[in-house]
């Protein structure tokens, strides 16, 4: 299941909601990233994120497909917020269940992955000096290239 909300994520209520009454799992791996207030030295006070309803969807949509073809796990849940969010407010949420622990690890990490290098978000980082756009680094595609080269660890 996929959410590109405008409004807070909730990881705690999330997490609850997608363990509730779980029999058919061995493990639950969640990631909840957070809006920095430092990137590159430079002070944050808000970011911005832009998306287009619809088409953003769709994107994250098959990241969540290709997860599940690719791993062995029985349920994912992505939720990803845009719009303005203050430092320390969830950006995403990401919990898979798997019967074993490798494959939801594994699976959460692969996703990741692909969330901070293909999903079609715009940021912008806002701080005392000004705003700036922000892309991919180049460690995030190098983590998302292992995954093409076999280096998975």
């Amino acid at each position: 299941m996929i959410r590109v909300q405008t409004e807070a994520i909730d990881p705690g209520a999330l997490l609850a909601g997608f363990c509730r009454g779980r029999t058919d799992v061995g493990g639950v791996v969640s990631f909840t990233g957070l809006t920095r207030g430092a990137t590159d030295g430079a002070v944050v006070s808000r970011l911005s994120l832009e998306a287009y309803p619809g088409y953003t969807e769709k994107v994250v949509a098959e990241l969540e497909a290709e997860t599940r073809a690719r791993f062995r796990v029985i349920d994912v849940l992505v939720a990803h917020r845009w719009g303005d969010l203050e430092v320390g407010q969830p950006i995403v949420f990401v919990a898979v269940a798997a019967e074993h622990r490798r494959d939801a690890f594994q699976a959460a990490d692969f996703l990741m992955d692909q969330l901070k290098t293909r999903a079609p978000f715009w940021k912008k980082e806002t701080g005392p000096d000004g705003t700036r756009w922000i892309e991919a680094r180049s460690g995030d595609h190098a983590d998302a290239a292992r995954w093409t080269t076999g280096e998975t660890t």
